[in-house]
C-alpha cells in the first residue's frame, strides 16, 4: 500500500516531524484545524481502524501513550482530542491508518 504516509515514513516527502520511534512517526498537519493538529502514524501499512488486527493492539496502545505525552509536550493535556475516520462514509481520505490529536482552543460538538 503506496498512500502519503508511507512516502512521509520513507523520507521521500518532508514533513515536520515531532515524534519518531521504530513503529510510529507523529508529524504537524499541514492543514490545521486547531493551534495543535498532529498526525500519529502508525509505521506499520494498516488501511484503517476496522483493518487492526490482535497482533496490532499492543501498538495502538503505544500511539494512545504517544498521544498523551505529545498533549503534555504541546500542553494541551487537559482538553483535546484523538480522532481517526474510518472508511470514506467518515471523512478517511488517506487510507493508511492515523490518528488526529487536535487541541489548543475551544472545540465544539462533532456533528
Amino acid at each position: 500500500m503506496t498512500t502519503i504516509f508511507s512516502q512521509i515514513i520513507e523520507g521521500k516527502i518532508p514533513s515536520e516531524k515531532v515524534f519518531e520511534n521504530d513503529r510510529i512517526l507523529a508529524i504537524k498537519d499541514i492543514h490545521p484545524v486547531a493551534p495543535v493538529h498532529l498526525l500519529l502514524i502508525p509505521k506499520k501499512p494498516i488501511k484503517n481502524i476496522q483493518s487492526v488486527s490482535q497482533e496490532d493492539y499492543p501498538l495502538i496502545c503505544e500511539i494512545i501513550e504517544v498521544a498523551q505525552k505529545l498533549a503534555i509536550q504541546f500542553k494541551v493535556e487537559e482538553g483535546y482530542r484523538l480522532i481517526t475516520n474510518n472508511g470514506e462514509e467518515a471523512g478517511q481520505t488517506i487510507f493508511h491508518l492515523h490518528f488526529h490529536l487536535i487541541g489548543g482552543r475551544l472545540l465544539t460538538e462533532l456533528a
